[in-house]
This record gives structure tokens, C-alpha cells and sequence, in this order.
């Protein structure tokens, strides 16, 4: 698959306080020593320069800015249900698309996870949830991943998979570092993988009434990423907070969380250490250990390169 050359690009957007907070921890010890006037801090890598300002506003520009920016979008929408496209424009969840419930009909929608973590895959599942299997979904207690525990989660998503139809697509980290130095960005890998689940349970269940996508873009933009791709599922319905308004997609979501948390318990038996989820400080120092031990090249196999807790990592190894 071919894509874009390398171009320059520009991505402007307003981040939430709590995004805000993060942004500013997590480029703590990159900052530039000058600042542009109002702004909280810049950053200058060797493909992006990132500022961010008092006013909340958040500028990337270059080659790889559009990869910098989704790391931070998709934060935005795991966390505050936010969906801003490839070019910084907030979609409004308040139109009256977002208010459709499909909660029963017969319906396929698909979910991901794993896109705010550095260690572990990205999991991509599309589910089939009929109207004779609403009530067993309700009474099993399915809904968001995001608002179940972990524990519930291992306990009923065993039983989702032998009863619920579906497709699940596990990109390992190698997969994933080869398409995003590809200039792939996460939002293209991951409407490429929706597509392919898609494509798969709707030949296996055309019948189905609707086919939902909990949204991370807007249409436009997902379409746009499978540019050059024979077979698209375009009949699509985008929602946020899907899973709250579509068995299918609350389905998806809890086994494709089940599946990831098999593959981080994999990963923390492999290297007899336990391998935290997200991006946060610990990520750091479980991945410095790693890298001692095992050499740079386990980061390729293990862990999302584009996220800024590589270069963390490096500089730790550095100083250490």
C-alpha cells in the first residue's frame, strides 16, 4: 500500500484543562528554553515543533505533525469524548446525528483499544448483536469497556465471544511501527483495521439494520484514509459515545479491551515484570528496564515508537 509523501502540515486545535495538565507533564523535560510570546512552552523536534499556549490552544507544525497531534486527539476523545479531526476541527456532538439510538435493532459496530497505551497492541473488533441477543446483552451487564473494571470485563467478555459474532484484528507493535513510518498516522491505521472488521461481519451478516462506527473523526476524514482500498464499508453511521446507544459497538469495545488485557498479561509473564498500561511516568521506567536488559530493538517488537516515551527512555538510559 502506498502512501502521501512527506509534507508539511499544520494542525492547530483547543485542548481540555485535564489534556492541558497532561500535555505539560508529559513535555516537561523537552521544552525549549525560549518560548513564543503566551505560550506555556515549545518543543522542536526533528519533524515537529509543538506549542502550547496559555490559552489552551495547541499548534504542531511539520512532517510529522499530524502524528504528534493524534496521540493528543485521541486522548481527547478517550477522555472527554471529543472528536477532532485530521486538521484540528471539533466536530459538534450536540448535532442530532449524535442522539440516534440503535440500541434495539439488529446491528454491526465496531470499537478499538489500545491506541493511549505504549506498550501492547491495537485491538479492532466488529461485533453483530441481533434482536433476539439485546436482552442477554442487558442482562450481562455490557456496556462501554471504558466505564466497566477490568475484573467484570475478564469475568463476561468470555461469554460475549462464544455467542456474539465477530471480528477482531490484533496489530501487533511491529505492524504498527512499520505503518507509521510509512507516514501512516493513527487514525489511518485505525480506519483501515475498522474497515477491514467491518468489511469481514457484514459479508457474514448483511442482513443486519445498521453498521456503526464510535467515532474517532469526522466521516470525511475516515473515508479520505481509505483512499486506493477496493473493498469500503460505506454505509456507515459515526457516533460518539456509541457504545452507550449500540449493543454492537458496546460489545466490540468490551472484547477488544478483553483481548488487550491477554496480551499485556503475555507480555508481563514474558519479561517476568508487569507491564503498565497508558503513557504515563511508569511506562518510562518499566520501558528504560527493558531496554537494558533486552537492547533498543524490544521497543519495535513491544511498544508504539511515535509516542514521546521513546525519546523519554532514551534520555533516562542517557543519564543513568
Amino acid at each position: 500500500m502506498k502512501f502521501d509523501k512527506p509534507k508539511q502540515v499544520t494542525i492547530v486545535f483547543k485542548v481540555s484543562d485535564n489534556v492541558k495538565d497532561m500535555m505539560i507533564k508529559y513535555y516537561e523535560d523537552m521544552k525549549c528554553e525560549k518560548t513564543p510570546p503566551y505560550a506555556i512552552f515549545q518543543v522542536r523536534d526533528i519533524d515537529c515543533v509543538t506549542t502550547l499556549y496559555e490559552s489552551g490552544k495547541v499548534m504542531f507544525q511539520g512532517i510529522g505533525a499530524d502524528i504528534e497531534a493524534s496521540y493528543w486527539t485521541e486522548q481527547e476523545r478517550i477522555l472527554n469524548k471529543r472528536i477532532i479531526d485530521a486538521d484540528g476541527k471539533e466536530k459538534d456532538s450536540n448535532k442530532k446525528e449524535e442522539k440516534k439510538v440503535f440500541i434495539t435493532v439488529s446491528s454491526i459496530g465496531s470499537d478499538e483499544v489500545g491506541t493511549g497505551d505504549y506498550f501492547g497492541p491495537l485491538v479492532v473488533t466488529a461485533s453483530y448483536v441481533s434482536k433476539d441477543n439485546i436482552a442477554y446483552m442487558q442482562e450481562l451487564g455490557v456496556r462501554d469497556s471504558k466505564k466497566v473494571t477490568d475484573e467484570k470485563i475478564i469475568k463476561i467478555a468470555p461469554e460475549l465471544i462464544k455467542k456474539i459474532p465477530h471480528t477482531t484484528i490484533i496489530l501487533t507493535n511491529k505492524e504498527y511501527n512499520e505503518l507509521q513510518s510509512s507516514q501512516a498516522n493513527m487514525n489511518k491505521i485505525k480506519a483501515i483495521l475498522h474497515n477491514k472488521c467491518l468489511l469481514s461481519m457484514t459479508q457474514k451478516e448483511p442482513s443486519c439494520e445498521k453498521i456503526v462506527v464510535d467515532q474517532f473523526e469526522s466521516p470525511q476524514s475516515y473515508y479520505a484514509h481509505l483512499n486506493g482500498i477496493p473493498q469500503k464499508v460505506t454505509n456507515i453511521t459515526f457516533m460518539t459515545k456509541a457504545e452507550d446507544q449500540c449493543m454492537a459497538v458496546a460489545a466490540s469495545s468490551i472484547i477488544s479491551r478483553y483481548i488487550f488485557l491477554k496480551e499485556m498479561k503475555k507480555l508481563s509473564e514474558r519479561f517476568n515484570i508487569e507491564i503498565p498500561l497508558g503513557a504515563a511516568p511508569i511506562v518510562d521506567e518499566v520501558g528504560t528496564t527493558l531496554v537494558k536488559k533486552y537492547g533498543k530493538e524490544i521497543l519495535n517488537e513491544i511498544a508504539k515508537l511515535n509516542f514521546k516515551n521513546t525519546e523519554k527512555i532514551y534520555e533516562m538510559i542517557k543519564a543513568r
